[in-house]
């Protein structure tokens, strides 16, 4: 991964001031006078996210302006010196003065270096930082890396990212870090018992299959993930208009997230006993593909009825959340791209997490907040809990009706969850649509650096 810091640089570094409409004008007095006219030519006013190279006699940049937010603003976006890499010319800088955060900034300024280049020469400039004083540079590097690590992974097209590719992106990861990896595959899964994963999957000729590892001391607390790795979903039989199966190669984005989460925990040698459990699956459409309604008894016994096979994400999470579940960790967290309808109540920016423990709720605000890494509680509604019955099967993938659709996702998840102390649920988007300060368009990391920091303080 390309470092987005210079720890010691050969000559010194240009210096960026950070300037708002309020500050504007003493820093501007403060100028040299050939460089207060140098911006009074460019009609620079210290407007959000305006960047100003300022020469020195000798035609090298002496420093940099770049506009921020007022600290009256109404929203201030922390993550605005992530526009930095992309605006600056090749060289070394550091932060002359403080931003609104120094530490979410100089973390903007390394999310924002990122470049998916594995098709085409990435257009990058080498732009470097030299680190602030006071930041834990080895951490923001460790963020920085887990966020590219599930980027690429996401923003890799399905037909270099299947089922298959994405077990051996796990297993490079696991053996960087010495744990145990395993990888039941195929008709294995139903000899095993995970037939929920093994329909969704076996209509594809890329076989399904469950990924396991395992890192840290057995006596430490268990935590276990759960990530979705749906790494294409047409709908299957009902499938998906074209505009809906464009980006699905995202679909694998809870995967991703789980795996950049893991790489955190992992580097920062928390004192966790952790698993990952990754389903990776390609919901296809052939003539043995599973159909509305068909029955299926999951691992855990509960028979499911299918109301809709796009609704397969769940289906692939069930069947591991119940073997997770098997093992009564301390933490059980899931992530996944699971439903539209997350999106319409809170846009592609927060995601909505689940959760029936008052302290983890909290806490995850409370992260999610100081790491500008935005989620937004949403409730285990019990009064919707019916409406997962079936006629038929003990409930139903996907009620009809249209209604709360991320709420009743998760509590049919919740369904296959028992014996966890506490349980997480988290439903991604995973995808950026829209570039912003270090969010460039595509794949994107999402909830993990949050969870990784309430891990941190967990058991640090």
């Amino acid at each position: 991964m390309h470092s987005a810091f210079e720890t010691a640089p050969a000559a010194p570094a240009i210096p960026i001031i950070f300037a708002t409409k309020t500050t504007w004008d003493a820093i501007r007095d403060a100028l040299p006078a050939p460089a207060r006219q140098f911006a009074l030519a460019n009609d620079f006013a210290a407007k959000p996210g305006k960047c100003l190279t300022l020469p020195a006699a000798d035609g090298q940049i002496a420093q940099v302006i770049f506009g921020l937010e007022d600290e009256a603003s109404k929203s201030r976006d922390l993550f605005r010196p992530g526009s930095l890499p992309g605006l600056l010319p090749p060289g070394t800088y550091r932060f002359a003065n403080a931003p609104h955060d120094t530490r979410l900034a100089t973390l903007a300024f390394a999310l924002g270096s990122y470049r998916f280049g594995r098709y085409r020469t990435a257009e990058t400039s080498d732009v470097r930082l030299v680190p602030p004083d006071g930041v834990d540079i080895a951490d923001i590097t460790r963020m920085a890396e887990a966020a590219s690590l599930a980027r690429d992974l996401i923003n890799t097209p399905s037909n270099d990212m299947g089922p298959e590719e994405l077990a051996q992106a796990a297993q490079h990861l696991a053996e960087r870090f010495d744990a145990g990896f395993t990888c039941i595959t195929g008709d294995d899964l139903t000899r095993q018992n995970f037939p929920l994963i093994h329909a969704v999957g076996m209509a594809s000729t890329r076989a399904p299959r469950l990924i396991d590892f395992n890192w840290g001391d057995p006596s430490h607390p268990k935590v276990t993930l759960v990530g979705k790795g749906v790494c294409f979903d047409t709908g299957g039989l009902d499938l998906k208009p074209s505009g809906g199966m464009l980006i699905m190669k995202k679909d694998m984005g809870g995967a991703a997230n789980v795996l950049a989460l893991a790489l955190m925990v992992m580097d920062a040698r928390l004192k966790v006993r952790l698993r990952v459990l990754i389903p990776a699956v390609e919901n296809a459409v052939a003539g043995n593909a599973f159909r509305p309604l068909d029955v299926f008894t999951s691992r855990k016994g509960l028979t499911v009825e299918i109301g809709n096979t796009d609704a397969e994400g769940r289906l692939v999470l069930a069947d591991a959340l119940a073997l997770a579940d098997e093992e009564k960790p301390d933490l059980l967290i899931d992530l996944g791209t699971l439903t539209g309808a997350a999106r319409v109540a809170l846009g592609p920016d927060l995601p909505p997490f689940y959760t029936n423990d008052e302290t983890l709720a909290l806490q995850v605000a409370a992260h999610a907040k100081q790491e500008n890494d935005p989620l937004w509680r949403l409730p285990l509604w019990p009064p919707y809990d019916s409406w997962l019955d079936s006629k038929v099967a003990n409930l139903n993938n996907a009620p009809s009706g249209g209604f709360a659709g991320s709420i009743t996702c998760a509590l049919f998840l919740q369904r296959f969850v028992e014996a966890a102390k506490s349980w997480l649920h988290v439903d991604i988007y995973g995808w950026t649509p829209t570039a912003k300060p270090a969010r460039p368009e595509g794949g994107e990391c999402q909830a993990a650096r949050a969870i990784y920091k309430l891990l941190s303080e967990r058991y640090g």
